[in-house]
């Protein structure tokens, strides 16, 4: 028996979530900084958030609400995911070395572009034109913002190819956890990733340590609580309840219609900086503000034949069933 399809405003409120969760994850990375480097950052980030996974597991099952994935499921298709977004946030540290942040958030926001092209390619997700009129609305206005709110852009080739790596990763990760939509429950998706992450990233600093013979940088930032509680912030909301969000929303919508939230969580940090922060508004931020709400209203709205959502990993598990 299939199950019901969830509320549209439930996905649409997890959207709102995701993008406040990402939008605010800069005032986090500003308090830990003082106390580590973004690798040592990293790597307490994702260990925040398998601490995070495994505490919720364990409840979810304690009371029945997350019964055992079936056997004989493609592991491999999972795996595949959480790489891509492992690798995405691996591309995205190598490209901080040669780019700016505004670099990198202009071509971070082309990620709903790459994902509707990889989408269409590898699925076969359509859209309606009206879906990619939104979407081009929402990614140029985001772009012209981010370039008018820079004080100094300077494009270095390395770095731009980099992020423009990164981005593709992120548009992949997207993709592939669209199709593995009905075979991995979202929590799945969030417990490959934070294991993965936790394993790689916690190595590397441990590795780099031991070259360095410095493990007190590693252990020193624990002795601060302010480190503590706005990496476990960076962990728990911005990792764990962010990817859980985006895979439970990709179950469910189309890929463009959940990329689209990732761009407006821009625009959350930008008006963040100005309330919290004091930083000036000006006429653009209102206008651009206006056309990237509008762009993610239009696409929560936009009618799309259930055809045009793609192949998933249970089409293909179906027919290599019935070819047997």
């Amino acid at each position: 028996m299939q199950k019901a399809e969830p509320a549209k405003w439930k996905l649409y409120l997890c959207g709102v979530i995701f993008t406040l969760s990402i939008g605010f994850s800069f005032f986090g990375i500003k308090k830990c900084v003082p106390y580590a480097d973004t690798l040592t950052i990293l790597s307490y980030r994702y260990v925040a958030a398998l601490i995070g996974v495994i505490i919720f597991i364990a409840i979810a099952r304690k009371f029945g609400y997350l019964p055992k994935g079936e056997k004989g499921r493609p592991k491999s298709r999972l795996y595949m995911v959480a790489a891509f977004y492992i690798a995405f946030m691996i591309f995205q540290i190598l490209a901080m070395f040669f780019a700016t942040s505004i670099e990198g958030a202009i071509v971070y926001a082309m990620v709903p572009i790459f994902a509707k092209i990889i989408g269409r390619l590898v699925i076969g997700e359509k859209s309606t034109p009206l879906q990619m009129f939104f979407v081009i609305m929402t990614v140029a206005a985001l772009i012209i913002l981010i370039i008018l709110n820079a004080t100094d852009i300077h494009m270095n080739v390395t770095g731009l190819a980099i992020m423009t790596i990164s981005s593709i990763f992120m548009a992949c990760q997207n993709v592939s956890a669209r199709y593995v939509r009905g075979v991995f429950s979202p929590i799945e998706i969030t417990e490959a990733i934070a294991i993965g992450g936790s394993f790689i990233f916690i190595g590397a600093s441990i590795i780099r340590a031991a070259v360095t013979n410095d493990f007190a940088s590693l252990i020193e930032p624990l002795r601060h609580a302010d480190f503590v509680i706005w990496v476990s912030f960076l962990g728990i909301f911005c990792i764990l309840l962010s990817a859980q969000f985006m895979a439970y929303m990709l179950a469910h919508l189309e890929i463009i219609q959940c990329t689209i939230f990732s761009s407006a969580s821009t625009l959350v940090s930008i008006i963040a900086g100005a309330l919290i922060l004091g930083e000036p508004l000006y006429i653009y931020h209102y206008i651009c503000a206006a056309l990237i709400l509008a762009g993610v209203i239009g696409l929560a709205v936009a009618p799309a034949d259930a055809a045009n959502s793609g192949k998933s990993l249970s089409d293909d598990m179906h027919k290599e069933t019935n070819q047997r």
